[in-house]
């Protein structure tokens, strides 16, 4: 299929990819089934191949037409070299290693020369087994490549050897023809893709809520994660009607699950009220929320716990963006379409603490609960 698509229309299929173009439009653009655009794309995994490049010590194709000549007007290797000026040695084993005097060829010593130059690199994972080993483990933990290329920077400070970037990790899952990890340690990364794409999202907004303190009432203090105890807050949906609370404190990313029997305020706000009241004062400071009307007793937690409630203004996810970002973790453990009314509040805490385990980027590398209790202490 690579071999019968031209370079241009290949060219063109890395342009739209990159820039974020549907596969559909793709294929019209290279009047290609989408299929076919489907298979290129997997079998690279969504990373564009490096484009291969001469180097500028080689023998240039003008060069050896060059040598060609020469070598037909009886002239030594010496004369050759010295009207190249290139060493003799240089040129008499390029006439050596195509054919001779008698046989030497600029054209197919060239495509000789292009074909003994392409010489695959051995990923780095693929030559250091003790560090594939490690990567290895840590994505069947459900950790993401960003998150283990930046914990070995912790564990290993002193060992060069023992770092890899995400990139790397990245390109070892998806490519093929790496063939460094089994297809099935794709589904321990949160998108369980099959390849990589551009990230352009668009997320839907919710409906209002009545008598809601709007965030841009909400003091600056919280905006700039100097003060702890200010956390961001929505529900997970599930299959068969059932729901997910999820809150996530804004300094530190900790995260708290909680159980609920349904979308409705009454049954959101009194879970949601227990479990919160069970913090520490420190950590009992507000409450960010998104305009579902699950949270329409907002009043009801307040008096319950303390917190004051905030909403964001419509259409505004990322206001509310720690939060997002958690909910998109979370869905490596709660992936979309399953049911979730089939967990205990106990499992919930289970699946928290793993995640509250997981080092972040945006805490240099450190965890959730490293932060917490820094905080705490």
């Amino acid at each position: 299929m690579t071999e019968t698509m031209s370079d241009q229309k290949k060219a063109i299929i890395w342009k739209l990819w990159i820039n974020g173009d549907p596969m559909i439009n793709i294929a019209r653009a290279i009047e290609k089934p989408p299929a076919t655009i489907f298979s290129y794309l997997r079998y690279h995994g969504g990373i564009q191949p490096y484009s291969r490049t001469r180097s500028s010590i080689t023998l240039s194709l003008a060069e050896r037409e060059e040598i060609s000549r020469g070598l037909a007007a009886n002239y030594s290797v010496r004369k050759i070299a010295s009207q190249l000026e290139r060493s003799p040695s240089t040129i008499s084993r390029e006439v050596s290693r195509n054919g001779g005097v008698s046989k030497y060829r600029a054209a197919e010593a060239d495509a000789a020369a292009w074909k003994r130059a392409k010489r695959p690199k051995l990923c780095l994972l693929a030559e250091n087994t003790e560090l594939k080993k490690i990567v290895t483990g840590k994505l069947s933990q459900d950790w993401s490549p960003e998150q283990i290329s930046g914990w070995l920077k912790l564990a290993y400070p002193d060992n060069e050897s023992m770092r890899v970037s995400h990139e790397t990790i990245y390109k070892s899952l998806f490519i093929q023809t790496k063939g460094l990890f089994r297809k099935e340690m794709r589904n321990h990364l949160r998108t369980k893709r099959k390849f990589r794409r551009s990230k352009k999202h668009q997320t839907g907004s919710r409906g209002q809520i009545v008598d809601g303190v709007s965030i841009s009432e909400r003091p600056a203090s919280i905006e700039d994660r100097a003060v702890p105890g200010h956390w961001e807050g929505d529900l997970i949906v599930g299959s068969q009607n059932s729901y997910i609370a999820t809150v996530v404190e804004r300094q530190t990313r900790f995260t708290v699950l909680v159980k609920v029997n349904g979308k409705d305020t009454e049954s959101v706000v009194s879970r949601l009220s227990e479990q919160m009241s069970n913090l520490p004062q420190l950590l009992k400071q507000s409450l960010t929320w998104d305009r579902g009307t699950e949270l329409a007793s907002h009043k009801s937690f307040t008096l319950a716990t303390g917190m004051d409630v905030y909403f964001c203004d419509p259409s505004s996810p990322w206001q509310r963006g720690t939060n997002e970002n958690t909910n998109g973790l979370l869905r490596q453990y709660f992936p979309k379409g399953s049911c979730l009314s089939g967990y205990s509040q106990d499992d919930l805490d289970e699946v928290a603490a793993q995640l509250n385990n997981r080092p972040r980027k945006s805490l240099g590398f450190l965890t959730p609960a490293d932060k917490l209790n820094q905080v705490l202490q």
